[in-house]
């Protein structure tokens, strides 16, 4: 079953809210076996929401739309599915008995504007909001489903989890599973990657995705399967694949980041961190020092100002003294130019040097990444604890 997601309103557009029921319906929807391939986004006006619906028909089984059920004028769903679906609007006085019951049990009088909510399109099947005064209803138009939901989150999550996902698990015949495992990769760009993988990319199940972000990509591997079991014996084939292809540029799974791995390397290792810093401007201490282990793992931390000689000697030089200094097992010099000037598209320019010191090795590297934005911080952040990560391997 494929579906699409429409989630309306004005707010959205504009950006005063963010659309956190999509995000959360799409996770869902995972579980029950039902595909999403489209999320549509449209503000409160009937023709558009209607037009939207039926061009969703076109091209999905199920199409779920979110908010626009209240009892205020800009609240047009109902409107719009009965115009996208050639219907006309009725009063379900069941749902308006509920509604003013809901009102009586909160010791509120109900406004007469309520009422527009007990109105669906004709021939839909009602579904009482036990949490809220805007009903749901599916309609069923030509073998295929639309399902209009409330906009607010705790609504809306209630009438999926208790009525919406049954209702789908019974269309689909409860036999399909999607899981989707995530392998995090740094300090290697997605193009190289995509390079090392892309035939892998053209499964159809599971299927393999790229997600790009600064300093890092993510590989998620997804399977469908009638069980869980089967879903994870696809995803471990796969997964195996990958790993054997990005070796240790895969440093973590799930939502591990970089710093995390990195802080339990060392501290499963007991050893200690001495770290100077320049453009980066003392994040790296920050994040190590944010994780658990970061009173044990940190041993001092310093940021370097008026660093003239931005070399891989100088780096080394100074990452070996000090770990000696400091008394660390590992010493990490992050050098690079901290002046803000820019090119014409407004990115920072200069270079940065990193330099790692173990009691047996050095390892130094230059980049043509330099400045003090947060993109460049990032980067160069990332990069840094990956050298960690490898010394500390």
């Amino acid at each position: 079953m494929k579906a699409e997601t429409i989630s309306i309103g004005t707010e959205l557009l504009l950006g005063h809210i963010t659309d956190t029921n999509a995000v959360w319906i799409a996770e869902r929807l995972s579980e029950v076996g039902v595909d999403l391939y489209f999320r549509t986004t449209v503000g409160d006006n009937i023709g558009r929401i209607a037009d939207a619906i039926t061009h969703a028909l076109t091209r999905a089984d199920v199409i779920l739309t979110t908010g626009g059920l209240g009892p205020t004028v800009d609240d047009v769903t109902r409107e719009a599915v009965a115009q996208a679906t050639n219907r006309d609007l009725v009063l379900d006085e069941e749902l308006l008995a509920q509604i003013r019951a809901r009102f009586a049990k909160w010791g509120r009088e109900m406004s007469e504007n309520n009422v527009k909510q007990a109105y669906i399109p004709r021939g839909a099947i009602p579904i009482e909001n036990p949490v809220g005064t805007a009903p749901v209803f599916i309609v069923e138009t030509e073998g295929k489903y639309v399902i209009s939901l409330p906009g607010v989150p705790r609504e809306m999550k209630h009438l999926m989890e208790t009525r919406i996902l049954p209702w789908l698990r019974e269309k689909t015949g409860g036999e399909w599973i999607i899981l989707s495992k995530t392998l995090r990769t740094c300090a290697i760009g997605e193009s190289m990657v995509d390079a090392k993988i892309a035939d892998l990319e053209t499964s159809t199940n599971p299927t393999v995705g790229l997600l790009a972000h600064p300093g890092q990509t993510d590989v998620r591997v997804t399977a469908k399967a009638k069980t869980r079991a089967e879903a994870e014996t696809l995803i471990a084939a796969m997964e195996a694949k990958v790993r054997e292809r990005l070796g240790d540029w895969i440093y973590g799974e799930g939502s591990e980041t970089v710093e995390e791995v990195v802080a339990r390397l060392l501290a499963a290792r007991n050893w200690r961190i001495a770290i100077a810093e320049t453009n980066t401007a003392g994040k790296i201490a920050e994040r190590l020092r944010a994780r658990p282990e970061g009173a044990r793992i940190v041993k001092s931390a310093m940021l370097l100002d008026n660093v003239t000689e931005l070399s891989e000697q100088n780096a080394a030089t100074i990452a070996e003294q000090l770990r000696n200094v400091a008394g660390a097992d590992i010493g990490l010099a992050v050098l690079g130019t901290t002046n803000p000037a820019q090119n014409l598209y407004g990115e920072d320019t200069g270079q940065s040097v990193i330099a790692v010191a173990t009691g047996t090795r050095t390892t130094r590297h230059a980049y043509s990444v330099g400045g003090i934005n947060e993109q460049a911080q990032i980067w160069v952040s990332i990069r840094a604890l990956d050298l960690v990560r490898r010394a500390a391997l």
